[in-house]
């Protein structure tokens, strides 16, 4: 009788399994961070976003960040109930509703990235900037790889 063969996947060699736990860890981190400015870590990339570019509908949102339209909808109802941001009509369309930012959101900026950024170092001091960069040049590679994939 022959030993069973051991699988070929490993979940510690998975680049799925690590980049995943670590998309959780950072996530942990900056929720944490965020919560003490009375954040959730669900606005945040909304909120980066609109920092960019005020006034996008809520359609322009969600396909920017690659979520679920019921997602997006959801957690911009608990961002207008926490005063982060507002809805107000397009004056170029009856039809349109345009996302904007309240002073709340736009004050609270640089406090926010400024966690992000704190995350980011933390998680980063034991690498070079080299490193760094090469890092996030194999991660917008992964990215370009997938995102090809699932549109085929």
């Amino acid at each position: 009788m022959d030993a069973p063969q051991k699988p070929s996947f490993e979940r510690q060699e998975s680049l799925g399994y690590l980049v995943n736990r670590l998309a959780r860890l950072f996530s942990r981190a900056l929720e944490k961070r965020l919560a003490a400015h009375g954040v959730a870590l669900g606005p945040f990339p909304i909120l980066l976003l609109l920092w960019e570019q005020e006034g996008l509908t809520q359609t322009e949102i969600a396909r920017r960040l690659d979520f679920e339209q019921p997602t997006i909808s959801n957690t911009l109802k608990r961002m207008e109930r926490d005063g982060l941001i507002e809805f107000a009509p397009d004056p170029t369309s009856r039809k349109r509703i345009l996302v904007r930012l309240t002073q709340k959101a736009k004050a609270l900026r640089l406090a926010l990235t400024g966690e992000a950024e704190a995350v980011n170092q933390a998680a980063s001091a034991k690498m070079s900037h080299e490193e760094i960069r090469e890092f996030k040049y194999l991660l917008a590679t992964l990215t370009e790889s997938l995102e090809n994939s699932c549109e085929n």
